[in-house]
Order: structure tokens, then sequence, then C-alpha cells
């Protein structure tokens, strides 16, 4: 048996991992890579496995960057089966023609320059339609159903916890009379979150592949956050602004919508503000999100049921009010008063949320509050990392607004949540081979877990392949000199971005300095300086 990684390795996004046994090929997830410019660019890149090769794909849940480059396989010629639980078919539904039309929006947008410059015009990487006929592949499974792919493989999805639908997969393999179990954690929740059951514990396995996105770190408890919220949101009423919140559509927007109704009591002196507040659901997708969630109430938590069974619908109360045209976006930017605006996309690369931190970033009076992670090379990431100024549609917006991240939020496990869920194990895995995580968090995380239980880490390279034997796991050198090949380009290329952004996050702070504390001969001097130090570099890029 084969294992090869083809996303989410040594960074966060693009989940995509191929099992190669004696009897057949499989996918689990295949999701879009998001975040720097050389991570987006992947997703224009061929697979680097052969798509008539593939007998069906094990999908985790719904979030893109699990599931977004289905439709780029169905574009390839893939027509084999998708397994997924109910209410993951359901979000997908939704989520996978959207990026279909993000995707043609995109592309147009880029055509219109290219056009214009006399260059040859670009083909969406995949479109709405490609995205819909997509669904047809889904094959929807329950929760602990033995599912016999074939006779040689059978898998089972467990609640992973982390938004509605997701799944930790349980996978045996029979090769030559001998049965192998690999456990796929998915993306983990956190124990206690609202809406959403708790991460199921697995009892064994051979070989896990576990998530490490907080693998460093630790989240704010329920009170805690709930309390942080508060204070933000009433701190913006006394200063008269907004309260921005970039929101994932699909499990943050729901989660917000919660915990605005249903702390109502246990904070009555903060909420009597709050409550008083119009709460604006601005993403035509989180609204038909929602109403997905509103139609799978049986998989709730049970104090969620609870509010059910007492009449309260946990996703709707006074206040809340859903946009659904563009014109009815653009009015909230013109209305007066506080209010709170959950808009999409939650990294701000995308979407509605764009145009209101446009309106509100220079405010001081109004705050941006995060409550999702920040891929690396994002727009949320830039703001969250303290620029003073960032573009958005080409116009440079000063960052005026108070700028707050509340962790507890966030679908992921922390670190302690994720070395829980391991702990629960029986019996613990031979190996385990870590993914989806920073490439600092992540090496971090492997020391964590080989102290703590004294299990063999792997960390896999992209594109790294395993051949698996009886827990003898050899790397497949030629593959893995081939990516070191290609990530060399990448990381220069990197390097250069990150390089331009740190200028500009320096830029403003320096100018003051210089200002402040040199005379004019030696401002000519460092100009001068500067001027050689320039014709060097470009020297050195020629």
């Amino acid at each position: 048996m084969r294992i090869s990684f083809h996303g989410a390795a040594k960074t966060v996004t693009g989940s995509c991992c191929l099992i190669e046994t004696i009897c057949c090929k499989f996918l689990i997830d295949c999701g879009l890579f998001q975040g720097r410019k050389t991570e987006r660019d992947q997703n224009e890149k061929d697979f680097r496995f052969l798509v008539s090769g593939i007998d069906f794909v094990i999908l985790t849940h719904s979030h893109i960057d699990h599931s977004g480059r289905l439709p780029l396989l169905y574009k390839r010629g893939y027509r084999n089966p998708i397994y997924s639980t109910k209410a993951t078919a359901e979000l997908c539904e939704i989520m996978l023609p959207d990026s279909g039309y993000i995707q043609e929006s995109e592309t147009e947008w880029k055509n219109r320059k290219r056009e214009r410059a006399g260059h040859d015009l670009l083909e969406p990487l995949y479109t709405a339609q490609d995205a819909t006929l997509c669904l047809s592949l889904f094959q929807r499974r329950i929760y602990h159903e033995i599912i016999n792919v074939n006779e040689n493989v059978k898998i089972r999805f467990n609640d992973a916890g982390h938004i509605l639908g997701s799944s930790t997969v349980e996978i045996w393999i029979n090769e030559n009379g001998k049965e192998t179990k690999l456990v796929f954690s998915g993306d983990l929740g956190s124990k206690n979150t609202a809406i959403i059951r708790d991460p199921e514990i697995i009892s064994s396995a051979d070989y896990l592949i576990l998530e490490s996105t907080y693998g460093d770190r630790l989240h704010a408890t329920e009170q805690q956050r709930i309390k942080q919220l508060c204070q933000a949101v009433n701190m913006t009423i006394d200063k008269g602004g907004n309260i921005i919140i970039p929101s994932f559509a699909v499990g943050r927007t729901q989660e917000m919508i919660y915990y605005l109704n249903s702390h109502i009591e246990e904070f009555k002196d903060d909420y009597g503000r709050i409550m008083k507040l119009p709460v604006f659901i601005d993403s035509p997708l989180a609204t038909s999100a929602t109403e997905v969630f509103r139609n799978n109430l049986d998989v709730f938590d049970e104090e969620a049921r609870e509010y059910i069974r007492n009449g309260d619908n946990p996703l709707d109360f006074p206040g809340l009010r859903f946009t659904k045209t563009a014109a009815e976006s653009k009015a909230l930017n013109q209305m007066k008063g506080t209010k709170i605006i959950i808009s999409a996309s939650g990294m701000c690369d995308a979407g509605r949320i764009k145009h209101h931190l446009k309106h509100n970033l220079w405010r001081p009076e109004s705050t941006i509050l995060f409550v999702g992670y920040q891929a690396v090379g994002t727009l949320g990431r830039y703001i969250l990392d303290g620029a003073e100024s960032v573009k958005i549609f080409g116009e440079e917006i000063e960052v005026r607004a108070d700028i707050i991240k509340i962790d507890g939020f966030s679908g992921h496990a922390d670190k302690n949540g994720l070395l829980e869920w391991l702990g629960g194990f029986s019996k613990l895995p031979g190996k385990i081979f870590l993914i989806h995580g920073e490439e600092g968090v992540i090496e971090q995380f492997s020391g964590t877990i080989k102290s703590r239980f004294d299990v063999e880490t792997i960390v896999p390279k992209m594109y790294e392949t395993f051949n698996i034997d009886m827990f003898e796991i050899t790397p497949e050198r030629e593959q893995e000199l081939e990516y070191e090949m290609n990530v060399v380009s990448d990381k220069i290329k990197d390097s250069i971005d990150v390089i331009d952004n740190e200028f500009k996050l320096m830029h403003s702070n320096v100018s003051k300095k210089i200002d402040a504390l040199l005379s004019q001969d030696e401002k000519l001097d460092l100009y001068r300086k500067l001027m050689e130090l320039e014709e060097k570099i470009v020297n050195l890029m020629n």
C-alpha cells in the first residue's frame, strides 16, 4: 500500500491524500489551495495522478479547502463515486456551484485586462456547471454505517465535530489476507462547540493521518470568548461604529448566530445593549447554508436540541436579518447607527466582506472581529498581523479600526483538544502522519506527540509518497527529489512576496522615525546608499 500527500502537507489548505492498494486507488478529500499566491497557483497545476485511475473519493467535509477541486476532478473526466455524509453533500450542493461561479467571475475579470493588453485569454479552473454536474456523483451515507466499497475496502464515517456533517473516517484495507486500518482525522472540532456534537473518539488505528492546524496554541474558554465578544461589541457601540465579522459561510456564521441567541441570560447585563443591534448576515452562501443547518437539526448537539425542544430555533432571533441582493449589501454601508455585519469570506480574500472592510477599516470607531483561522498570505492575515494599510480593489485603505481576534470560535480543536482526542485511543496508532498545519506549528506539535505518547510521527512534504508494509514506512526518494526541485522556485517567488509585504508593513514606521531623527544631510546620505543597494538587487535579479 502507498500513501501520497497531494495537499495540506506543511500547509493548511488543499487537503488531498491518495491511497493506492493492490485492488484500487482512492482519494481522501480533493480541496482548493488558499492563501499565498504560490499556494493558490497549485490549483492550476495538473493532478499528479491519473484521474481515470481513481476508483472512488472519500470526502470528510464540505469546506472548500477539502472539497473545492472535486469539480476540477469531474472536468478532467472523473465519474466514479464520492462518498460523504448527507449533510456534507447538501452543503456541497450550494458551496461547489458558488465556487464555480467565483472561478468564472475571477477569470472574466482577468481576461478583460489580458484582452486590453493583447494577451491570450484564460479558461476558468472550472465552471458552476462543472460543479453542478459533479454533485451527481455523491453517495450520501450516515454516521457509523459500515460501507463496503469493494471486497477489500470498507469505510465508516464518525462525527468529527468540526462543522455540520464533518467526519473522521475509518478505513479498513485488506491486502494479501492482511487487514490494515487507516484513520483520517479530517478537521477535528473542539469539545462543547455550539450546535455541533463533540468529536467522536476512535478506538484504534494502525496508521493515523492527523490534522494539526492549532497544534501549538490553546483557545479561550467558552465564558472567556463570550465575554470578549460582549466587550468588543459594547466598546464599538460606545464609539458609534460598526462590528464587521469576517466569517466562513459554513460553520462559523451559524455558530455566531447561535451564540448571539443562546447566551442572553448568562450575559444579561452585556447583552441588553447588544440584542438591540441589528445583525446582518451578508452572504448569499451563508444564507443558504443556514437553511441546510435548519434542515439537519437531528445532528445538532444536546444543548442545541434542548433549545429546539423548548420551542426556540437556535439559528434565529429578533433583529437577525439576511441580505440577498448586492443592492441590499451595498445599502448596509449607507445605514446610520451601529450594526453587526457577518460576511464571507472568512479570510477576506473574496466576496462581500471586502466591501465592508473598504468602508470600515479606516474608521477608528469601527471594529474588525476575527473569529476564524487566517491563512498566511490572505488579506485577513495581513490585517491581523498589524498592517498599517492594505489594498482593496486597487485602493490603499488605512487600518484605523480596532482589530480583535477571538480564537475560541475556531472550528478546529486546539493543542489540548487534539491531544485529548488522540489520548482517547484504546490502542494508539503505530505511526502518525501530521498534515493540515503551518510548517512551524506542525513541527512543534510533532515533538509534543512524541514526548507525550512515544509514537513516531511523520511530517510529509508535498507530493511525498510512502510505501507501507508492516509498520515499515519508506519514502520514495525520487518523488521527494522532484518535489524539492519544484519547491525551490516556489519558495523564491514566495520570499519575494513576503519581502514586498514586510516592506509595506515597515514603511510607515520607518518613515516617521527618519523624519524625527535624521538631519537633511543624513537623509541624503541614506538615500544614496539605498540607491546603491537597489542597483545591486536589480543586478542580482538579472
